[in-house]
Formats: structure tokens, sequence, C-alpha cells
């Protein structure tokens, strides 16, 4: 053992590495200027022999230095007799017998700075995705990754993995000043590596964590978290990206299909497998376009434990699910969506988080994202965890996971899950179970704020991405503009509409009159917010039924009530979105495990069923007046709303030219009236566009075939009447044109 060596070892720091419960290695590891040369240090406790090579300054010769095993334990150290630290390579002789030449991981300075850290503490660092988790970079030349994690309380944080046969002593990682953040450099690492986080906590506790920025994740039910490079997939939407920072996307038409990509369809279902996300992006945007939806929604794809959570309890927020394959063939699917001009809104759950261990829970063996009280940090009803939205560096990591996936995979929207659950305090809790804010009120203050710098980062971007609420409750202005006190989303699902309507659709025809209200209320909020019409995955599990299921009578009028019903909802003002399956009257309630019913389709009724919600997607989407004033009042106008004994409703949907204009007439009960009397506002031909009774959707063929001629008569407050059939359970839509008042008035004197 050399003496010189042996009297510039700092014990005291060897033991506490050797214990594994050094926050600083790099202190101690690594190279370090001597008055005696360069003093290399290495703990490498499965080494049998470790020697330092490098090429001095100026010479060509490879110059190789035995270190001394300092320390039993795996400690090693040696001189060099350089004045300059320079760049060396560590031989490697393990126990074993095998041999291994790397670049030593301490011999490199940090690569998060002051500024990231401050950033990410005051809760404003926005890309900070591209900081924590691992990355794959190049220092001095060279490659290897970058591992990052924000775990403030332990004692010591170490990167393991295969590569260093998930041993916590032999990475141990830098604590980066009072950041709570630690990292470390790792050569030779890249993509495809397996890894976690080995984290000490006080009290000596260790145990082992996935990465919460890591990018890829191991397929359930293995957890580990995957290196990944994400910035090597070659994306071809520019048309679409540049196109959608032009896009007014109230005045345009949204009609979304709701997706979970599991079970579309499944290759084989016996055995629990999926498809790829490429090969489910070319077989869904086929069927997309030929439906006519402008969008689809995705269940969440982050990564998740449970199946049977349909993603809603998610672990790996930055990790695309590789249940489909990898981060890249995400990509592609995104990818050739746009291409496609098909828009993509990802479902988003920063409400809670399941209490799996090695997730997010008592991460860094205390409540580091979870409040430390289970009033505050626990739903008692959902058996998960909620966010301290008030700790700057967890509402950092989920304001930037918003972002990252409109920046990192280009969404098209983000559709926030349980929105309810974070604007209240007491939500799914009895008294002496929620804790009041500062000013005695059940509002979380911090979570509200949170919404607000989320939606106000996404209309900074303008790039055209939006930010939808599920919000079942009324909570005033949250598509309001943040300036005048409202929560600044987009849009918001519209729950009221989707309860009442629903449940009167529900109803026998017979006593639809005495719940008349339920059908008209939604048009005296319509305005209120920005809403999205949604019959969604909700409504057709846990007993409630599918949509053709919900409805009353024989199949026959079961199959009327849900055209009758698709129909109203398209007419209604909202952007709309309908769950898979129920487009072609699934029979049975969704089941994740399994595909669609897609045999349905050899049956006639659901294959006219899948036309109609096809015609009906076409419809809305070359008519303007469906959706162009969506959200202005003069986009509606009720002719009849009260004929609730016959349940008939009666109104107009309008741009700004009246010649667009179109009357909508509905008729809840299966009787047929013919040359029925019917108000309409304007004089003018009124032509039958659409009938939900028509004999190719399955219907019993009470149509309009001829123009319809209003007249000037005073009725139902209106100035002119026509004369219509109107079929049972059944939507009729006309368009309007003006009479050429002169050339009338010549057909008059010929005939």
């Amino acid at each position: 053992m050399n003496d010189t060596v042996y009297q510039l070892m700092d014990w005291r720091d060897i033991e506490t590495l050797v214990y594994s419960e050094h926050d600083n290695p790099h202190q101690l590891l690594g190279p370090h200027k001597t008055d005696h040369g360069i003093l290399v240090n290495a703990f490498i406790p499965t080494a049998k022999m470790i020697s330092v090579k490098f090429t001095k300054s100026g010479e060509d010769t490879l110059r190789e230095y035995p270190m001394d095993l300092e320390d039993e334990a795996g400690f090693f150290a040696t001189l060099l007799d350089v004045d300059e630290i320079v760049p060396y390579t560590l031989k490697i002789i393990y126990n074993d017998g095998s041999e291994k030449e790397i670049h030593d991981p301490y011999a490199f300075d940090p690569v998060i700075t002051k500024e990231d850290c401050d950033l990410f503490a005051k809760g404003i660092h926005y890309k900070i995705y591209e900081r924590l988790g691992a990355h794959i970079m190049s220092i001095n030349g060279v490659k290897g990754t970058l591992f990052a994690v924000w775990a403030p309380n332990v004692m010591r944080a170490s990167v393991v993995g295969d590569f260093n046969n998930w041993d916590g002593r032999c990475h141990q990682m830098r604590r980066l000043g009072d950041s709570g953040i630690f990292e470390l450099f790792i050569p030779g690492i890249g993509e495809g590596e397996l890894y976690k986080y080995e984290l000490k906590a006080k009290g000596c506790l260790t145990y082992l964590k996935a990465d919460p920025y890591a990018n890829y994740t191991e397929v359930r039910p293995a957890n580990a978290s995957i290196v990944y490079n994400l910035n090597k997939y070659k994306w071809g939407d520019k048309s679409w990206m540049d196109n959608r920072k032009k896009w007014n996307h109230t005045k345009k038409p949204m009609s979304i299909y709701e997706v979970h990509l599991g079970s579309w369809k499944k290759p084989k279902e016996e055995n629990g497998s999926f498809y790829n996300y490429r090969d489910i992006a070319h077989m869904l945007c086929d069927y997309v376009k030929y439906m006519g939806y402008t969008h689809i929604e995705i269940m969440p794809i982050m990564e998740h434990p449970l199946d049977a959570s349909w993603g809603y309890q998610v672990t790996g927020y930055y990790s695309a699910t590789s249940r489909y394959g990898t981060p890249d063939d995400f990509m592609y699917f995104m990818d050739y969506m746009h291409q496609n001009n098909i828009g993509v809104i990802l479902d988003w759950v920063p409400a809670h988080f399941p209490r799996d261990s090695y997730g997010l829970s008592n991460f860094d063996g205390t409540c580091l994202y979870e409040h430390l009280d289970p009033r505050q940090g626990s739903h008692p009803h959902w058996g998960t965890l909620i966010y301290n939205y008030g700790r700057p560096q967890v509402s950092n990591f989920l304001v930037a996971n918003a972002l990252f996936w409109a920046d990192k995979f280009h969404a098209d929207g983000i559709r926030m899950d349980a929105v309810a659950s974070m604007l209240y305090l007491d939500y799914g809790k009895n008294d002496g179970e929620w804790v009041a804010n500062k000013y005695g009120g059940h509002e979380n203050l911090e979570a509200i704020e949170m919404l607000r710098q989320i939606n106000l980062l996404f209309k900074k971007r303008k790039d055209g991405a939006i930010i939808i609420a599920e919000e079942s409750t009324s909570w005033p202005m949250i598509t309001g503009p943040v300036s005048e006190g409202g929560i600044g989303f987009d849009y918001k699902w519209n729950m009221g509409w989707m309860n009442d309507f629903t449940n009167y659709m529900k109803q026998d025809p017979l006593f639809r009159k005495g719940c008349h209200g339920a059908l008209t209320f939604s048009m005296d909020y319509a305005y209120s917010e920005k809403f999205v019409l949604v019959l969604s995955h909700d409504e057709v599990v846990h007993g409630k039924a599918s949509m053709i299921n919900k409805m009353p009578g024989d199949m026959e009028a079961k199959f009327a009530n849900l055209r009758l019903a698709y129909g109203f909802m398209i007419a209604h003002p909202g952007k709309k979105l309908l769950f898979m399956g129920q487009e072609f009257a699934q029979l049975k309630e969704w089941n994740e495990d399994v595909s669609l019913e897609w045999g349905l389709l050899q049956e006639d009724m659901h294959k006219k069923m899948q036309q109609y919600v096809k015609d009906l997607n076409h419809l809305y989407r070359n008519m303007p007046a469906l959706y162009e004033l969506d959200h202005n009042m003069a986009g509606f106008s009720w002719i009849s709303k009260l004929d609730a004994d016959h349940s008939i409703i009666s109104f107009m949907r309008k741009t700004k030219k009246r010649d667009e204009s179109l009357f909508v007439i509905c008729n809840f009960t299966p009787v047929v009236y013919n040359e029925l009397k019917v108000a309409v506002p304007y004089r003018g031909k009124y032509k039958e566009i659409f009938n939900s009774d028509d004999e190719k959707y399955g219907g019993t063929g009470v149509v309009n075939p001829k123009i319809r001629t209003s007249k000037r008569e005073a009725f139902e407050g209106q100035n002119n009447v026509m004369t219509i059939s109107l079929p049972p359970l059944g939507i009729a839509i006309f368009s309007y044109k003006a009479l050429d008042d002169k050339k009338e008035t010549s057909n008059r004197k010929n005939r």
C-alpha cells in the first residue's frame, strides 16, 4: 500500500461511502488535485483489481497505473504523476474473472445547473423533463446517460440496473446543493438499459423506485424504467402542426371518437395480447376517416400497472405504456393520425395516483408527492393518493407533464380527468375526512392555481393545442378566462346534459312528458361554459348498460330511440364525443379485456346504425350551422319547447348567414304525425336533408321527400308555418332557402 496515498484518504468519507450513505460521492471519488499529483479514487465492490489508463499530455504512449485496494469493501486509489486532470479510463478485473474498461462516472462535472434547480424549486421549470429522468448524451466526447431524480429527504440515492447487478453501492449519486435533486452521468449506458433508483431513507430503510420521469417502462407486471431517446423520431406532420396554429377550434366541427386502445381491437383475446401502436394507427385511422370523426380521444396511455384501471391510475406520467410498443411507436401513431388530418386528444390524470410501492407513494421515505395528513393526501373511496399541489416541485412535475405530451408527442389536446376532485377539498369525503383551506372554505386553492397555470401556459404556446376539463359540478367559469377569475380551460365536458338526457331517454315514451324539462334544461346553461357533449365510457360500464340497452321498448324501438338520441346530440350546441362501439350499437357493456363486438356488423340493424352515425358525422361537418356559433347565443333559437304532452321540440341552428340556417324537429314518442303544422321563423323553402326514420337507417320511412314552402301565418310565436310529416321516435333536419319574391310573383302571373 502506498503510504502517500494512504495519508490522503478521508476515512470518514470512505466509511460513509462503503455503507452507501454518501450524498456527494464526487467529493471523494473520481480525480482530485493534490500537492502530490492527481489522486484517483474508485469504489467498485465487485472489483478484484483496477488500473487507471490515460495518455499524458504531449505523449503518445498509453500509461497504466494500478490502483491500491485501500478498503476491502472495494475502495481503490492511486496517484497519477500529472499536474492537471486528464481524461482516463478504468480497467477493471472483477472477482469472477471478467474484465471491462469504462470511463469513470465520477470524473464529470454536474450537468444540471443552479438555474435549473432554482426554477424547479419555484415550480416554473417547464422543461424539467429534459433534466430529471434518464437522458442519453455525450460529455467531452464520452457517450452515456445522465440520471437525475428529486428525492430531497433521502440519505443516499443510487442508480441500479443490470449494468451493476442492481447493487446500490456502485453508482451512488451526487446531491445538488439544497435542491433535493441527485444526478449521475454514467458513461457507456445507452438506450434499452433497465434501471431504477435505490433510495436509502433516514432510518436506513433501503428500497427501489421507478423513475418518475422515465420515458419508457417494462411491460407490466414488471416495472423497471428503461433508458430511451425521445429525440430520434423523424416527424412528418409539419403541415398539420402549422395549420393547427391557425385553427379557431371554437368555430370548427369537433366530433370525437373516444377509444381505449387495448380493447378497440385485439389480435388474440385469449392470451391478453395487444396490437402495436403502429398497427392500431392504420386500422383506427381508416375507421375514423370512414366514420367522419374529426378527432379521437385516447383513454390514458401513460404507464399504469393494472389493465382494469383503464389507465386512470398512473405510475409513469412521462412514459407511454409499453403494452402497445415503444415511445417511437406511439410517436408514429400520433404522426400518422396527423398526416391523415385526425386530431388526437389524450386523457390525463393529475388528480390522484396509486399506492404502488415502486411508484410515487412515500417516494423518498416521506410523503413527497402526496400530503402527509391523510385527510388531505388520500381519496378514501378511490384508495389513491392526492398530490400536494402546494409544493412547487410537485406542481412543476404535473405542469411540465402536460406540456411534455404536447411538446414531445404533438398532442392536439389534453382531457383532464376528475377536475372536480381537484377543485374541492371535500370531494367524496365525509365530515372529519378533510381539512379546510386557510379561509375556512372547501376550495383547493393550490390546485386551482396549478390548473390556471397549465391553461395559461398552453394558451401562451399559441400552437392550437387545447385543454378540456372533465368537471361534474357547477363550479363557475371553468372555461372562463383566468384574467376574469376563471380557470381557463378551452372546454368542459357537459356532464349535466349527459345525466339529464340519458335519464330522459331511458323513460318509456309514455312517461317522457313528465320529465320534459330534463330534455330542454340544458339550453338554460348552454352558454355558461364552452361545452363538449359526451356519451363516454363511463356511461357504458358497471351495470349502466350499453347505449342501445339504455333505450326502452323492443329492439326496433331501441334502435329508433338511439338514432333519435344521437341526432339530437349532433343538433344540440356543443362539440361532440361518443365512446367506441356505441356507433354500431354494441349490445354488451364495454369490457377492457375483449375486443368490441365487431361481429354485430354482420347484422342488418347494427350495420345501418353504423351508417347512420357516419352520415350524422358528415352532416355535422358539412353544415356550419351545427358548429360555427356553438358558443354564441345567436347560433340557436327555440321554436317550440313547451309541448310536453306530445314530447315534441323544434329549434333553429344558425350562422351569421340566414341561408345556412337549419330547422330541427324531434319527436320523442312513437306516434306518427302526417300533415303536421309546424312554426318556422323565416318565409322560404325548407328541404329535408336528414331524417332518422329513413329506411336506409332501419326506420319506417316517414320522411319528407318534397321541398316544403312556408306560408305567412302567426303560430306558436312565429310568423310562418309549413306542413310536414313527423316520424315516430325521430328527428328531421331541414335546410332553409329564402324565396325569390320576384320569381315567385312571375310564376303566379304565369299560372
